[in-house]
């Protein structure tokens, strides 16, 4: 006896590591037109101290479901953390209140449109350094390039993102 399938809904027609991705494919400078501050350094960001802030889930996040949501941000916070730890094996993550010195990073999820194959999803870290400097890494991913890494998706779009910190 056959059963009729139940629709899906846009969210559950892509392999479920991609909904858990906190992603990155293009490096851009939000201040691309503006010289990077004089801290942006490998000596400086190789030893520093750095906090993860909540993630933000920018874009269409109706496509991702409001009971997955909780689980690509903590995903997002964990992956972040992890590539710049694996990038710069001396930082230091710190948890809760940071000290004066420790850069802020934010991960943010770029979610596309829709979820068709050409469509790119994207996410950024904006590092707050002590001093009020700011810069904002961003990537972008076709869907089937995330695809294609299954559930080390997330894992290889931060590791992209932290081969090119200086």
């Amino acid at each position: 006896m056959m059963r009729a399938a139940m629709p899906q809904t846009p969210l559950q027609r892509i392999p479920a590591a991609i909904t858990s991705l906190t992603l990155l494919g293009t490096l851009a400078l939000a201040q691309a037109d503006q010289p990077l501050p004089a801290g942006w350094t490998h000596d400086r960001l190789a030893v520093a101290t750095y906090v993860i802030l909540d993630p933000q889930i920018q874009g269409n996040s109706a496509l991702i479901d409001p009971s997955q949501q909780q689980g690509v941000l903590k995903a997002m916070r964990k992956d972040s953390g992890d590539a710049l730890k694996r990038h710069y094996p001396q930082a230091v993550l710190v948890t809760g209140t940071p000290g004066p010195d420790a850069i802020r990073v934010t991960p943010v999820l770029n979610a596309p449109a829709a979820l068709v194959p050409w469509s790119k999803l994207g996410a950024s870290l904006t590092f707050d350094l002590p001093e009020g400097a700011r810069v904002t890494m961003v990537e972008n991913f076709g869907l089937f390039t995330l695809w294609q890494h299954g559930a080390e998706a997330a894992n290889y779009a931060f590791d992209q993102v932290a081969q090119r910190l200086p």
